[in-house]
């Protein structure tokens, strides 16, 4: 990726913020209203509204999330739950919604959304919470960095100013290795860190950062995890479970999966 392109993730995160305050709002409101139960969909799934699939987001995540020109939310996320409405013959709405309460389960008790999209990793912890779709994607970690630097493994980081997104893999694999991490709420404003100079390295999904590489900033390391992302579904909602597992299978079973991969990403894998 270019410098161009950098400008335009950060750009991006710029135009986050502004979503952010919305998101919050919205969050706001709902959770005014948690006596509102979530409606039947004939013989489907539960949902916040009758006859749509409402999925929550944050972006920038590319390539799993972010705005397209228009400031539309797109990514690999957003295909593949598009994917499970046309399924079950819903009409699709992604939004943008804070990470931190998509990931504590906030989103689900103030019948926000019916799925998380956002390249989340399926943990014990979240799955206490709400339930999984089956894994859709790998999620190992990656050290980005300014072009240049010597770091070859988290130990030669150490002295250094390092950042990681708030309630990720990431920040936990920082702070495991003893670092004083500086948090950020989304990845856009993590890269823009380390491009300024505010930060040494970002801790985050390789998948991601990948999407960040320009010819001033590189990947100095990849950390494997074993880890896998999944979407996020409330409890006792297994037909909307079922509906994002076939749409899953059947997406890598027809060549549809590598085609979102490819479009979104440049190249088949994973």
């Amino acid at each position: 990726m270019n410098t161009k392109r950098l400008r335009q993730h950060m750009f991006s995160s710029k135009k986050l913020a502004a979503a952010g305050i919305v998101a919050a709002a919205a969050l706001a409101l709902t959770a005014c209203s948690d006596d509102t139960a979530p409606v039947e969909n004939a013989d489907g799934p539960l949902l916040v509204t009758a006859g749509t699939l409402t999925v929550c987001s944050n972006a920038p995540f590319e390539p799993f999330e972010y705005n397209d020109a228009d400031g539309n939310l797109t990514g690999i996320d957003i295909d593949l739950t598009k994917l499970a409405a046309e399924k079950l013959g819903l009409e699709y709405v992604a939004m943008q919604y804070d990470f931190d309460a998509m990931s504590s389960g906030a989103a689900f008790e103030s019948n926000s959304c019916d799925v998380l999209a956002t390249g989340m990793t399926i943990t014990p912890e979240r799955q206490a919470k709400f339930d999984f779709s089956d894994p859709y994607y790998d999620a190992n970690q990656g050290a980005l960095v300014k072009t240049g630097s010597t770091a070859t493994s988290l130990k030669d980081l150490e002295g250094k100013n390092v950042g990681a997104q708030v309630e990720t893999t990431g920040l936990t694999i920082a702070k495991d290795a003893g670092f004083d991490v500086q948090v950020f709420p989304e990845v856009g404003s993590l890269v823009q860190a380390v491009a300024t100079g505010q930060i040494d390295a970002a801790i985050a999904d390789i998948g991601v950062l990948e999407s960040y590489t320009t010819d001033e900033l590189s990947i100095a390391f990849t950390e494997k995890t074993d880890e896998q992302y999944g979407f996020g579904v409330k409890k006792d909602n297994p037909k909307l479970v079922e509906a994002l597992n076939a749409a899953i299978k059947d997406a890598k079973a027809d060549g549809t999966y590598d085609e979102i991969i490819t479009k979104h990403v440049g190249a088949a894998g994973n």
